[in-house]
């Protein structure tokens, strides 16, 4: 199945730098989604979004920083996500299939060494380092925003340190929900927005939350999402296909310029992530001292001031 979630057609969408790349799969050849944002030869990062299974669009902020540096970027939509294509067939959602993707990606648009910057927020930090660990000769730089290299880890930290700080009755009640098999429950949604998300994950009021946040994840594939992390960002379920993901023992191994972006009130352990710059050869660490897990939204200075001093360094 194909489609688009606005109902816009193909031939629509295809113009003002947008283009359909083929990719192969498993199942057969499908296409997916990418827009090229402003020109610069030497240059050019590929945009990876969070999810799994939701859009590039909150990532239109970065309109309002890269162009004036003079930085080219694309916007990129997974397979299911967005305006790429959605088959109906789960043995796609799977991470060495998405690597194999981001590299069919890479080739299509012409991206390499001298050029190219593999960015991942969230999911999307997960996937940019499995693609390191399989394909770093093609990369000149690295950014890791927001995201810890062990899913057992990023379970802890909510566990541990995260839940302890809500209201436990409430904290029950979503547990019980969602051990019930509740998660489409409105009330499901509504606690954890309001116990969790307006403090960990973009630290505004729910109908101050950007429009863009808001339209990506009115198009999440909830599919995809709950396979791989889960019904919430509470950390991953035990039965999440990623539950068990960990590379904190092989970050030795990504010798590319490489940016870890964390943030002091995310979803993710701040000081897990600095650490994780510490062991990558050419590591750095950015830290948003008043961002949650959208610190690209509520640090945004912090954040984009860092992100392109780091573009701007890199070797030639």
């Amino acid at each position: 199945m194909t489609g688009f979630p606005d109902g816009t057609g193909r031939d629509d969408i295809l113009g003002g730098g947008s283009r359909m790349v083929p990719v192969s799969t498993p199942s057969g050849e499908y296409r997916v989604w990418t827009k090229r944002v402003g020109n610069n030869p030497r240059l050019k990062v590929l945009l990876l979004h969070g999810g799994p299974g939701t859009t590039h669009e909150y990532l239109e902020v970065f309109e309002s920083h890269l162009p004036d540096a003079g930085i080219e970027f694309y916007y990129y939509d997974q397979l299911g996500s967005g305006n790429s294509d959605s088959p109906d067939d789960e043995s796609l959602w799977d991470l060495d299939r998405y690597v194999d993707e981001v590299e069919q990606v890479r080739t299509a648009l012409g991206l390499g060494r001298s050029d190219f910057v593999l960015y991942g927020h969230s999911w999307g930090g997960l996937l940019a380092l499995e693609y390191a660990l399989a394909h770093q000769e093609q990369l000149r730089g690295l950014v890791v925003s927001n995201m810890m290299s062990s899913a057992p880890a990023y379970n802890i930290y909510a566990e541990q340190v995260l839940m302890p700080q809500m209201d436990q009755g409430k904290l029950a009640e979503i547990k019980q929900l969602e051990g019930d098999g509740d998660i489409d429950d409105p009330r499901f949604d509504q606690l954890v927005t309001e116990e969790f998300a307006v403090h960990h994950v973009l630290r505004l009021p729910p109908d101050q939350w950007p429009e863009p946040v808001l339209r990506a994840f009115s198009h999440l594939n909830p599919v995809i999402y709950r396979k791989m992390q889960g019904p919430s960002e509470l950390g991953m379920s035990a039965d999440a296909t990623l539950a068990q993901w960990d590379r904190s023992g092989d970050l030795g191994q990504i010798d590319v310029p490489t940016l870890v972006i964390g943030a002091e009130h995310d979803t993710m352990d701040p000081g897990h992530l600095r650490a994780m710059a510490e062991r990558l050869p050419q590591g750095r660490y950015l830290h948003c001292p008043r961002g949650s897990h959208f610190a690209l939204y509520d640090d945004q200075a912090t954040y984009f001031a860092g992100l392109v001093q780091f573009l701007r360094d890199l070797p030639e």
